[in-house]
Order: structure tokens, then sequence, then C-alpha cells
């Protein structure tokens, strides 16, 4: 009688070993936002998450990170919206319009403004990307909303903050980077005549 060689362990899989690309770091990062989004994850989770997923430096972090989430095949996020001022400047809002997880702004000769004040937002973190450039990115949050700017490099132009730091639950935080090059980036609660503006022109279900 032939007795069988004993069964040999599987053997572990080198890939999760190997160092973690800043594309791989990225797709981990939106993932998380988009499960917070849905509300699979909170506020306190997804921070601790991201950090993780931020500082991983091989393949397997950022997959334990995520494994618990439901895979590719849901619905598609939205793709980032970009804003471009050109020569002649360019705004979004208010009014009611669609939030991406992430805003691009590039305020070009004209100059960019982006008013949040009108928007239903449920998404727990916003990203801004603002880069100044020549005439400057202005962005407007309600009242409630909070932002935060450690990654803003402020570049010739500045960065002015007039946001208090007083974030109501359910509101989103908006992550702001970028750079303020020539023209500076200002984000800020409404202003006296914006509020006029919006105290006359109810928000209409």
């Amino acid at each position: 009688m032939t007795i069988p060689p004993p069964e040999l362990p599987p053997r572990p899989d080198p890939s999760g070993g190997l160092r973690a690309s800043h594309g791989e770091r990225e797709a981990a990062v939106d993932r998380l936002r988009d499960a917070a989004a849905e509300g699979r994850i909170d506020l306190e989770e997804l921070d601790e998450r991201l950090e993780r997923a931020l500082r991983a430096r091989t393949r397997a972090e950022p997959a334990v990170l995520t494994a618990d989430l439901p895979g590719p095949g849901l619905p598609a996020s939205l793709p980032p919206l970009v804003l471009k001022g050109g020569v002649f400047g360019v705004s979004r809002g208010p009014g009611r319009w669609e939030v991406p997880a992430r805003v691009i702004a590039h305020g070009g000769m004209g100059g960019v403004k982006i008013d949040f004040t009108r928007v239903e937002c449920h998404r727990p973190e916003v990203v801004v990307e603002a880069y100044g450039e020549t005439s400057g990115v202005t962005i407007v949050i309600p009242d409630g909303w909070a932002a935060e700017t450690g990654g803003m490099d402020p570049g010739l132009g500045g960065l002015k903050v007039g946001t208090t730091p007083d974030r109501l639950p359910g509101t989103p935080l908006i992550r702001l980077t970028g750079s303020g090059g020539v023209g500076g980036v200002v984000i800020r609660h409404p202003g006296r005549w914006e509020r006029r503006k919006l105290d006359g022109n109810p928000l209409r279900g």
C-alpha cells in the first residue's frame, strides 16, 4: 500500500507584500468615502481608515481596509466636477446641484465661485481642490458646515478662511486642498448680501 505524501499548506500570495502605489491608495480612499456616504461606516471610522489608507506601504494594507465593503458592481459614483475660470469666469450655484465627492476648481483669469448654500449633500466629506491661479477661487458653504484647510498651500495670493469650526451633525466636511496661486482662495459662509438674497428666495421642494 502506497502512502501519499503529506499535503503541503498553500503558498502565501506574495502580492500583498509588494509596495502599494499612489493609485492603489487613492482607490481605497475613494471606496471608503463612498461607503461612508452610503452609511456603511460612520465618520469616526472613516477618518481612522482614511489615515491608515494614506499611510499604507504594501498592497495588503488597503485591501484589509476595504475587505468588509461591497466590491465593484455597485453604481459608479459621480465623476469629479471640474470648473475652469478661463477668461470670463465661472460659477456653480447657488441652487440645487448634485455634489460629487471631489470638486476641482482652476481660477484661471476670470475666477471661480462655488456656492454650496442651496445643495442637499448627504456625503460625510467633499474634497475641493482649489487652484487660485490668476483670479482666485471663492467657496461659500452654509452655516453649520465646516472646512478642513490643513492640506492647502496658500501660495502668493493666500488663503482666507471665514468659516466657524462648529459643524452640525449630518453635514459634510469640506476638505480643502490645492494652492492659492496669485489670486488666492477664499472659503467662507454667506455674506450679508448673499443672506438677503437667500431669505428673499426661500428654497421650495
